[in-house]
């Protein structure tokens, strides 16, 4: 894939996400709101609608990394309380972190560079190199908060690592730190 198409992709993705976030603002801000109750009342107005966006939003902002994910987890735990916020954001965080991998496998290298600095690239480059412990290392690193989760998405697409492997740990890994991020999010009332 070229840059340019690249960037096209981008902008177009960063276009629907605002219209939808400024929508859903509109609405809000729309609204009298003196409390997360108020908030949340909201938010259920929506129906089905609202954790299906939040779903979609958490997929999108792993494929176009502008947001740090754990915004979007407390959205959800706020919104919908810790069991839905929990599932909605682990269900969108999994699939964007997928989807990043596959497209870091088929439009490679340059693809990568566009959306993060080739100097980030360089430097997990050669921190990788030639060792065989990268797969124990994703998976720790998805365990963690405030890791750099959705460049190495990424980039686990680009060293070529096993797509069954990669699944394998993106859904036995992710859902710990948003859990717990949920669970946080969630206590306020």
């Amino acid at each position: 894939m070229s840059k340019e198409i690249s960037r096209k992709v981008n902008t177009y993705c960063i276009i629907g996400m605002i219209l939808v976030l400024c929508v859903f603002l509109k609405i809000i801000f729309g609204s009298k709101i003196t409390s997360v109750q108020d908030y949340q009342e909201i938010v259920k107005s929506f129906g089905i609608a609202g954790p299906i966006v939040l779903t979609v939003f958490q997929a999108l902002q792993v494929v176009i990394p502008i947001l740090p994910g754990y915004l979007g987890c407390a959205a959800g735990a706020i919104s919908f309380g810790t069991p839905v916020g929990f599932l909605c954001n682990y269900i969108g965080i999994s699939a964007g972190s997928i989807i990043a991998y596959l497209l870091a496998r088929k439009y490679g290298v340059d693809f990568v560079i566009s959306l993060f600095s080739e100097k980030q690239y360089l430097k997990w480059k050669h921190k990788v190199e030639g060792k065989k412990s990268y797969d124990a290392f994703l998976f720790v690193a998805t365990l963690l908060p405030m890791f750099p989760d959705d460049f190495l998405c990424y980039f686990s697409g680009l060293i070529g690592m096993d797509k069954k492997r990669f699944i394998w740990i993106i859904i036995l890994g992710k859902p710990w730190c948003i859990l717990a991020y949920s669970i946080a999010f969630g206590l306020i009332k």
